[in-house]
């Protein structure tokens, strides 16, 4: 491992793997300029308002601010002539047939060539399809940046544990055939990672895969246990149960397995998406991913479902109770998240919707829309309901005891998607419950 050494950084693009990345990195005592061509954006930033919710971010934005370790600019060209390390951390969303769109990391390629100082290493963040990589480099010869590495370096970053995720990493993943590039990478890495074998270093092709890879096989996880949550409600077996058996086999583990109504948020139906269309363009269809995507677009639809069999399929003069909105807890992103299918089919049934969320309020107003009635309060939400759905699993929520939940309204018909709450205890509170593959439905 190369000796700790300070490096000049930027990061062009703020969201959130680029805001996060740039924040750290100011934490490991490196010098970051954050970039984005959001004037607004870096407006805020300066101010210290973050446009996403993170635990610990806006702490850490604050210590790199006034430490002058971070900084916040639209001026691509001096940030970019002043790095000796550039990232590219723009947004590569869905095209219309699933692929990434890499159109913002090749227009970056385009914009940072004429500015890179001899060099000057640049490293994509970027989730991106395989052969990325090798695009920007030729872009940035075409443009007579030829003292340069490009490297593939994605980001595996929990939201909601971003931060923690960044510090200490189980691994890094560095994709580069360059000698010079290692050994500044190494640099960049040494605050946050002691041990050297943590940094796998691979090709920058094998590098692209590997952060498809591993999306998409937490993907494959998450609706393996929601298709045989179905299962196990046909032969009245309890889910949590399996998923503690299979789940202390070491073999397997116990990580995403908890059975639910599918996943959201800003990268798993991206990357399956990606992954996906990349085996179909390659001749090499995977049959196993289209599965995957297909279990979690019915998994979403699964407490809508379950409401307008209870109910009817008018559902004029209902208030359904959505307990959490955002794809998961600790995050305001509601980018794919089950809320959305859930609130759109209630509400085009005739039902009025209620939320409750902790942190995704201005986010949900977007997603679900001006008719949706948000509290301040669960017990708000749940007043006056004709159905209780648990949508996202906030520890809030999850510390409600029968008791109090029917204390606080009459309403018995609770769903639970996503398993928060015992069934023989809901039972014994005189509630009609619905867990997830709890047994018989």
């Amino acid at each position: 491992m190369a000796p700790a050494r300070t490096l000049s950084v930027a990061v062009i693009g703020s969201g959130y793997v680029g805001l996060v990345a740039g924040a750290c990195f100011a934490k490991g005592r490196h010098v970051v300029t954050c970039v984005d061509v959001d004037a607004r954006k870096i407006d805020g930033l300066r101010r210290g308002d973050l446009p996403i919710y993170e635990p610990g971010l806006a702490e850490l934005v604050h210590e790199g601010a006034e430490a002058g370790t971070l900084h916040f600019t639209t001026d691509t060209a001096r940030a970019v002539s002043e790095a000796q390390v550039v990232f590219i951390a723009v947004g590569t969303p869905p095209d219309e047939d699933g692929a990434a769109d890499i159109r913002h990391v090749i227009a970056v390629a385009r914009a940072i060539a004429p500015s890179l100082q001899p060099g000057a290493v640049v490293a994509c963040k970027s989730t991106v399809p395989v052969g990325t990589c090798d695009r920007v480099a030729d872009e940035l010869r075409a443009r007579g940046a030829a003292d340069h590495d490009v490297v593939s370096n994605p980001e595996f970053l929990r939201e909601g544990a971003a931060i923690a995720d960044f510090l200490d990493p189980d691994r890094v993943v560095i994709g580069t055939d360059s000698p010079r590039a290692q050994a500044v990478m190494e640099a960049l890495y040494a605050p946050f990672v002691a041990d050297p074998a943590r940094i796998l270093w691979m090709s920058r092709r094998s590098a692209e895969m590997t952060k498809y890879a591993a999306n998409c096989m937490l993907a494959t996880r998450i609706s393996f246990m929601n298709e045989l949550s179905r299962v196990c409600e046909a032969t009245g077996v309890d889910v949590d149960d399996v998923r503690r058996g299979i789940g202390s086999d070491a073999r397997i583990g116990p990580r995403f397995l908890q059975a639910g109504i599918g996943y959201g948020g800003s990268c798993f139906p991206k990357d399956v998406a990606a992954l996906l269309r990349t085996s179909q363009k390659v001749g090499r269809p995977m049959r196993l991913l289209a599965a995957v995507e297909a279990v979690n677009v019915d998994q979403k639809r699964l407490l809508a479902d379950r409401v307008v069999a209870a109910l009817g399929e008018s559902l004029d003069g209902k208030r359904i109770a959505l307990l959490g909105l955002a794809f998961k807890p600790d995050t305001d992103d509601m980018r794919e998240a089950p809320s959305v299918v859930i609130g759109h089919k209630l509400r085009r049934l005739g039902a009025t919707i209620v939320g409750y969320d902790p942190i995704a309020r201005d986010t949900a107003k977007v997603a679900l829309g001006a008719e949706l009635v948000l509290t301040d309060s669960w017990q708000q939400a749940v007043e006056g309901a004709s159905a209780i759905l648990v949508v996202t699993e906030w520890p809030e929520l999850a510390a409600i005891t029968p008791a109090q939940l029917a204390a606080a309204t009459p309403c018995r018909l609770v769903f639970d998607g996503r398993n928060i709450w015992n069934p023989t205890d809901m039972a014994a509170a005189g509630f009609q419950y619905q867990g997830i593959g709890r047994g018989a439905v």
